[in-house]
């Protein structure tokens, strides 16, 4: 039986990493201080195929270049690299492969400077040697890791860094799985195991974001934390720089506003600043100005860093999320990293796409679905006023493996890079810890009072926290911990299949059901049907468009009910269609999105774009009746209000 957790030694775990690892974590920007060269683009590739997948340490692959240790092939980087090839062995892959490039630096960036080599994201369990020295190490994907290398570099000659990234999932990572090995050799060949997954989206691996080399002064800005607050028409902008290096010569620090005017000024590592009059951070639909930021200009000793931020407050009432005091009503959308060839690549067509997408469907918030995304695509998200709830890798904790002490320990590590990542994302207004865990297990009381607890301590903003439940009202132990109930919940799909007449009646039983013992504001963060473009039938039937544009007008009926009183959002299970792996119940994906992988849209795209804009502009008809006759047996107990603030966002 696990143990309950000491939370005070994992703190005390956690801070002494981050002690050893540096504070911050800021994107690497160039300025008058700071140089950066990228190393995106074609590097040597090969996975590793011997029966252990151990061949690469045991012949130490990172010591000569991996071209002189075997086959190799060109890989782009970012991408994942399982879709690049036409190899279904290398689609499939499971453990480690290597990557390596050569590279240059120039004598410039000998002297007086920080050198850092920086990776946005790798999946899962990633080493990196630079020069055939071991340079860092890092459990987890989807968030950065860097370690400073000026002391590795050759300057104005060749150097090698050198990669191994293994995508296997185990009961303590995250997300989990279980690797299953089959010993029966007249079946199958010695050693032959399969990647078991927890999750319904493809698994894959590669170098996903940009890898970096950007240097700074020897003393440098290593962190900044803005916080932000509302009173009187006042803004009161409270920041703390932390130094690294050494005690800086001077510190400035200067408030721009959009115009890059100058606002207000500080000669201190800590300071609290105020703005008259300060133009607010809005999401889309919720006022005229969207997106406002300010910048924060910091330069200590002569490194300039600059940190863009917005002015906005969040609170949440027993039946409300406000955002600067006004309530906010999630129009959503939740979404993966996800593309033909790229797999999780960052590619900016592609954000630019779903981002135009998004404001044609009048989108106001997603969901980072099931991991954190990419900085670029919160930076876009803080410029184009979409809310963000920013999800962590803890998708399918489904068992008691996946629930104990090493889990819980990863899992708050996870959570305490996502938060030093993103923790001046004004776009960020929540943080969701997991999605569709076995919340009705006995361990995951404590194991969710922990990671909820410990999220909502280190968010120096305090957001909301919550995870995306999907178990039933009934047994569920962990909804209690969380500040905004999320729910996913497929009526008319999963359950029932096809009998649409039913969504409406047992959507509201599950409202009722929460409700009755949360007295929370709620979300459902999941609905949506398989739907394949082009396949049509009238009557509508399961996997027809008409089918998904019905599935989810049912849905709506009853939103338009609870959204007068404790419904603050709706999201749709997905923007578009994505990667999933084998399976009898997925046809080369999973087809719920409204719109295609390749972005075009299907039915249900026109019925949420339809219901969106007129939601935001206020030309939508709102439920103040009685529900319909089916209702006679259970007659519906919210209470309507007359306020259309408490209606639209």
């Amino acid at each position: 039986m696990f143990q309950a957790l000491d939370l005070a030694l994992l703190v005390l775990v956690l801070t002494i990493k981050s002690a050893f690892g540096g504070v911050g974590m800021l994107y690497p920007k160039e300025s008058e201080s700071r140089d950066s060269k990228f190393f995106d683009g074609m590097w040597q590739f090969r996975a590793d195929n011997s029966p252990t997948r151990n061949k690469g340490f045991q012949e130490l692959w990172w010591k000569k270049p991996l071209v002189e240790t075997g086959p190799v092939i060109d890989m782009p980087v970012p991408s994942s690299f399982n879709d690049v090839t036409e190899d279904k062995s290398l689609r499939d892959f499971v453990g480690w492969v290597w990557y390596d490039r050569s590279f240059y630096v120039t004598s410039g960036w000998a002297s007086g400077k920080r050198v850092v080599l920086r990776f946005d994201s790798a999946h899962y369990f990633t080493y990196v040697w630079l020069n055939g020295r071991e340079v860092m190490s890092h459990n987890g994907g989807h968030l950065p890791f860097e370690a400073e290398v000026q002391h590795l570099l050759n300057y104005d000659s060749s150097n090698l860094v050198t990669v191994a990234i293994n995508n296997t999932l185990s009961p303590t990572t995250l997300p989990p799985g279980t690797i299953q090995y089959q010993t029966d050799t007249s079946m199958y060949p010695p050693g032959y195991f399969v990647q078991n997954l927890q999750m319904d989206f493809f698994n894959y691996g590669g170098i996903h974001r940009h890898v970096r080399l950007y240097s700074t002064p020897l003393v440098y800005v290593d962190d900044i934390t803005i916080l932000t607050d509302v009173r009187n028409n006042i803004g009161n902008v409270t920041y703390t720089v932390v130094a690294g290096g050494g005690i800086p010569r001077f510190v400035e620090v200067t408030l721009l506003d959009a115009s890059e005017a100058v606002v207000a000024q500080s000669s201190k590592l800590a300071d609290s600043l105020t703005i008259q009059s300060p133009h607010l951070w809005w999401p889309f639909g919720m006022n005229e100005t969207v997106g406002y930021r300010y910048t924060l200009q910091v330069n200590v000793s002569g490194d300039v860093y600059r940190q863009p931020f917005g002015i906005r407050t969040i609170r949440v009432t027993e039946n409300q999320f406000l955002i600067n005091e006004k309530p906010f009503y999630c129009l959503g959308v939740a979404k993966h990293e996800d593309s033909d060839f790229r797999g999780k690549g960052l590619d900016y067509t592609l954000i630019a796409k779903d981002f135009n997408m998004l404001r044609w469907m009048g989108v106001n918030c997603i969901r980072t679905s099931h991991y954190p995304y990419a900085e670029e695509i919160l930076e876009l998200a803080d410029r184009q006023g979409v809310a963000v709830i920013d999800e962590s890798p803890g998708v399918g904790i489904k068992n008691d493996n996946n629930m104990g002490n090493e889990s819980i320990a990863h899992h708050l590590e996870v959570m305490s890079e996502m938060i030093r990542r993103d923790k001046n994302k004004p776009s960020v207004i929540m943080w969701s810890v997991a999605n569709e865990p076995d919340s009705s297990r006995h361990l995951a009381l404590n194991y969710f009072k922990t990671v909820i607890q410990y999220t909502r301590d280190n968010d120096p903003a305090h957001r909301p926290v919550t995870f995306v439940c999907s178990s039933s009202y009934k047994n569920d132990v962990a909804v209690q911990f969380v500040d905004v109930v999320c729910l996913n919940k497929y009526f008319g799909w999963y359950e029932d299949t096809g009998h649409l007449e039913l969504i409406q009646r047992q959507l509201h039983t599950w409202f009722e059901g929460f409700r009755t013992l949360h007295k929370k504001p709620i979300i459902v963060t999941e609905y949506g049907a398989d739907t394949v473009p082009g396949l049509h039938r009238d009557p509508s039937s399961v996997f027809t468009e008409e089918y998904q544009a019905e599935f989810l007008q049912e849905y709506h009926k009853e939103f338009d009910i609870a959204r007068q009183d404790f419904l603050v959002g709706e999201m749709v299970w997905n923007f578009a269609d994505f990667m999933t792996p084998d399976g009898i119940t997925r046809v080369v994906g999973n087809k719920k999105g409204l719109l295609t992988r390749q972005r075009e849209p299907k039915r249900g795209a026109f019925v949420i774009r339809d219901r969106y804009n007129a939601i935001i502009n206020g030309t939508a008809q709102t439920c103040g009746c009685s529900p319909s006759s089916k209702y006679s047996s259970q007659p519906h107990s919210y209470q309507h209000s007359t306020n259309p603030d408490q209606i639209i966002g």
